[in-house]
């Protein structure tokens, strides 16, 4: 270590404009949270997803073919995508032609145009979408070919006629934007429609609890989906969604607890609303939960009686075939099928012509592309809104439309990647495919660092 120096006068250095902000330090966005705070007395609440990097999809690669492997021609070599949930119990599985799935976002976090568009949109593909806390809408119900119904600790909107009315059941235990919390609906969203669904009044904050009032653990939560099972004649699939957390022991225990099918969902999924510190600071990331699950299924040899459902961060098909490849049965997508449907637009269609809603973002505080105003009920595109006339600028025929284009698309390059891998069925996608292209990545994923035999935590052959 260099000595000290003391210097004054005419020896003191001269100050320059350069970046000196030592390790560790307060970002400006840090200080500006902290004063805020100060100010106000509260934490920050807002909506979408997490903003801090972690590992994910995009730090793997597909091994694909090249004279190991014999590549199948996509112009005239069949890569079948036909997926199917919920074979360990119920007389009627959901069957859904794509491994794509649209996750539950509420009526209330969501306008009842947003939530048409999305079910005309999975009605189109084949596959299914969610309801979410709050209860079942009829114009959802009508636009869903294949809707999966949502038990919440809230119960509310819970409906034992709209329940029997569903495809399958999903108990929600967690979610990863907000593990070991509960839902948030601000009172600005909470219409008279909505408040009127869920019980409650209109305009005052919703706070859901974290846990089920109905039960404390797994064996009460054996009897509870009996009770789901004894209401549906055993007809429909139980589905338990979990934040990714301690993800092996509940894969576990919701296995033990009678559930045909386990809806992971990591922490760098989205929500309406949450407190930014659960966003940040708890749950694990997807790529590490989906292995995990998968390993834990295989380890009490469920794997093929239980079908395993990955969410959180699905944005391309690239990153379904990872999820896939990596021993997930199917994905579920929210955030991406909203920038589909429209959000974070600059520009909208209404009424036939082009409308800018920059200023709209811009009293938000914010711009398009930037926008996780959900919460705020004032959503510029119509789609995280409950005001008539924000709503209206959204077309559930051009939003349907929207959708099941990206939806087309995700399709597209999960196959592309399936039969560049040799692959005539996206479902015998596997961890051999794959290498990692990061240290942390090949540990989470338990796939090779690119260009060796080592998985870290592993010990060399």
């Amino acid at each position: 270590m260099m000595p000290s120096q003391h210097v004054s006068g005419d020896d003191v250095p001269e100050v320059r404009d350069v970046d000196i902000t030592p390790s560790g330090s307060l970002p400006p966005q840090k200080i500006a949270q902290i004063q805020q705070m100060a100010e106000t007395g509260i934490y920050e609440i807002r909506g979408a997803g997490g903003k801090r990097k972690v590992p994910s999809f995009d730090d793997l690669s597909f091994l694909t073919a090249s004279i190991s492997r014999y590549p199948l021609e996509g112009y005239r070599e069949r890569c079948d995508t036909t997926t199917v949930l919920g074979t360990r119990h119920a007389e009627n599985p959901m069957e859904l032609a794509i491994p794509i799935t649209i996750a539950g976002m509420s009526f209330g976090a969501l306008s009842a145009t947003a939530k048409e568009s999305l079910g005309r949109a999975a009605s189109f593909m084949g596959t299914s979408t969610t309801t979410g806390d709050g209860g079942m809408t009829e114009e959802e119900r009508q636009a869903s070919d294949k809707l999966v119904y949502q038990c919440l600790p809230s119960r509310y909107g819970f409906n034992p006629h709209d329940l029997r009315r569903a495809d399958a059941i999903e108990v929600v235990v967690g979610q990863g934007a907000k593990p070991g919390g509960g839902g948030m609906l601000l009172g600005q969203k909470v219409s008279e429609r909505v408040a009127a669904m869920r019980t409650l009044p209109a305009g005052i904050d919703q706070r859901s609890a974290s846990r089920h009032p109905d039960w404390t653990g797994p064996d009460d939560l054996t009897i509870k989906i009996h009770e789901l099972r004894e209401a549906t004649s055993w007809k429909v699939p139980i589905y338990v969604k979990v934040g990714a957390t301690r993800v092996a022991n509940d894969v576990k225990l919701a296995c033990a607890s009678g559930a045909d099918v386990i809806v992971v969902d990591g922490m760098v999924g989205g929500t309406a609303a949450t407190q930014e510190v659960f966003m940040e600071h708890a749950g694990i990331p997807t790529l590490a939960a989906v292995r995990q699950a998968a390993d834990a299924l295989r380890e009490i040899d469920m794997d093929d009686q239980v079908q395993l459902v990955i969410s959180g961060g699905i944005r391309s098909g690239a990153d379904i075939a990872k999820a896939l490849a990596l021993g997930a049965d199917a994905v579920s997508i929210g955030m991406g099928a909203l920038v589909a449907l429209g959000c974070n637009s600059a520009k909208i269609m209404l009424d036939g012509a082009e409308m800018d809603v920059s200023d709209d973002y811009a009293r938000l505080g914010t711009k398009a592309g930037y926008c996780h105003h959900m919460h705020t009920g004032r959503c510029p595109v119509g789609i995280a809104t409950q005001d008539p006339a924000l709503e209206k600028r959204l077309s559930s025929e051009v939003g349907a439309r929207r959708v099941t284009n990206y939806l087309k698309a995700l399709v597209m390059e999960l196959t592309t990647l399936a039969r560049a891998c040799g692959k005539s069925n996206v479902h015998n996608l596997e961890p051999e495919d794959l290498v990692a292209l990061t240290i942390e990545a090949a540990a989470m994923a338990r796939v090779p660092l690119a260009g060796t035999s080592w998985v870290p935590g592993q010990e060399r052959g």
